[in-house]
């Protein structure tokens, strides 16, 4: 008797404990840009809640996704090489993409666990940031365009990159806040390369946004939403399917229109796995179930950007729900869309052109 209940008990702390393993199960981490990913707020698919749930049901296992949210690739970037934060999937652009893997900051991926993989257009797989498909999966895809509130600009000056640059409306202009995109604006405008090394084309380029500071309310990134959709900024350079968003939710009193400058920034953003990632397959299992029908569907309509995955660009319901003038933005000519991303895309520049132009937005910046 006084040998079986030492086992008994020892049988019973034995269960606890694997209880209490099953109970915590695995934490995965991401981190995206914010509003970029259907949430389930106004009973909209709730892609965290969704997968969570399958993945215990498939696997018979817990898992908890921790999702975090970044303004600019900068910034993500500027976190993940100090080491100053560890995720498991990350979501940057493409010129950002091609400036972490040659600096080894990406895992290449294992894509017998992205199955869905096969979901993405072929015009989409192959471009210069991952030539050999190695290190990401396009998760959306745009072009950067100009918001404009109907009520407070005239007609007449919504064309091309100028508005941005109109006296007329000093004090309700907003402009990007990162170096990237803002010099892009002042580049396209002036019909600069946005990829060139030659530092006076790039003083060219920080003359003009010196030349528009003083007509701007501010340099913003997500707080756009706001600004916009409120009327206190009347001209805003973003991305297209931001637009839809800040459309749904402007103020009576605010009549936002958009279109596109030419030339302008067609980019991707894609999910990548970081060296930093502590779970890797889970973070490939989670990659390919965003791919999947429900998920990709979701998230689309959710976010209005883009998709580069067929099974969403393709499916009657979600392109009735759109409406033929938000596919016609959101969609410009997809089957040229390696052409013009070839042209106008923004790729990876040399670290010295990097830190002069870094060292210029410094003197852009608002105070």
């Amino acid at each position: 008797m006084k040998k079986i209940i030492p086992a008994i008990l020892m049988a019973m702390l034995l269960a606890v404990l694997l209880a209490s393993c099953g109970g915590s199960g695995k934490t995965l981490n991401v981190y995206n840009w914010g509003e970029y990913i259907s949430d389930g707020s106004e009973d909209s698919y709730d892609t965290i809640k969704e997968f969570e749930a399958w993945y215990e049901e498939t696997y018979g296992e817990k898992v908890h996704v921790n999702y975090d949210t970044f303004q600019s690739n900068e910034d993500m970037y500027a976190k993940l090489s100090a080491g100053a934060v560890s995720y498991d999937i990350i979501i940057p652009s493409d010129y950002m993409i091609a400036r972490m893997a040659a600096e080894n900051m990406l895992l290449p991926l294992d894509f017998k666990n992205i199955p869905n993989y096969s979901n993405i257009d072929q015009s989409f797989k192959g471009l210069y940031y991952d030539p050999d498909n190695k290190y990401s999966v396009p998760y959306t895809y745009g072009v950067v365009g100009i918001i404009w509130n109907a009520n407070e600009v005239d007609e007449a000056d919504a064309h091309g990159w100028d508005l941005l640059w109109n006296p007329k409306y000093k004090g309700k202009i907003v402009s990007f806040n990162n170096p990237r995109d803002a010099f892009g604006t002042a580049q396209y405008r002036l019909g600069l390369d946005v990829n060139s090394t030659d530092k006076t084309q790039w003083d060219r380029a920080y003359n003009e946004l010196m030349a528009q500071r003083p007509l701007l309310y501010g340099q913003v990134m997500d707080e756009i939403y706001n600004i916009m959709e409120s009327g206190e900024a009347s001209v805003g350079i973003y991305y297209a399917g931001d637009y839809f968003t800040m459309l749904d939710d402007q103020a009576e009193k605010v009549d936002l229109q958009f279109y596109y400058p030419d030339p302008t920034n067609f980019y991707v953003d894609a999910m990548c796995i970081p060296s930093c990632c502590q779970e890797k397959e889970l973070a490939e299992i989670f990659i390919n179930f965003m791919l999947s029908r429900d998920a990709a569907v979701a998230n689309a309509e959710y976010t209005y950007y883009a998709s580069p995955n067929k099974i969403v660009y393709t499916d009657p319901e979600y392109l009735e729900d759109l409406g033929e003038e938000t596919v016609a933005i959101l969609y410009p000519g997809i089957e040229n869309f390696s052409e013009q991303y070839n042209k106008l895309a923004f790729r990876n520049l040399p670290q010295e052109t990097l830190d002069y132009m870094n060292s210029l937005w410094e003197n852009v910046k608002l105070k």
